[in-house]
């Protein structure tokens, strides 16, 4: 059996792969360099940066007034289970991820739930950087 029509493919894989990465690349410097030309225009307006002053003043009197508020035992005990429900949530969504791999890797693509409805398990490919 030849390998050749295999390889070729998977280096054409590879090829637009890179492609792909190289395109977006040059497009988030591009995208980048027009937003900052765009923050220049703002910035050189009078009336924005009037308009931009007064939201930092409304942000910084809102922000102390959000941390006063939140001193108070009642509402510090909300916060605290919100952080609390939160850490749980993701813990529980990590474990059913560590499932859902080991129940598919049986040959099962979906599963039922206890409430009749059909779920499809899917896998989400990414590329993240690794070493260097």
């Amino acid at each position: 059996m030849d390998d050749s029509p295999k390889a070729d493919s998977f280096l054409d894989l590879s090829t637009n792969i890179n492609s792909h990465l190289s395109q977006i690349e040059r497009l988030k410097e591009q995208l980048g360099k027009l937003r900052d030309m765009l923050q220049g225009v703002y910035d050189s307006d009078p009336t924005y940066q009037t308009h931009n002053a007064a939201v930092k003043e409304a942000t910084k009197i809102r922000s102390q007034t959000k941390k006063q508020i939140q001193k108070q035992p009642p509402v510090l005990d909300l916060i605290t289970k919100i952080a609390d429900l939160k850490a749980h949530i993701k813990d529980l969504t990590e474990t059913l991820s560590d499932y859902l791999d080991q129940y598919a890797k049986t040959g099962q693509t979906s599963i039922e739930t206890p409430d009749g409805k059909i779920k499809q398990i899917i896998f989400v490919p990414k590329l993240v950087s690794v070493g260097k």
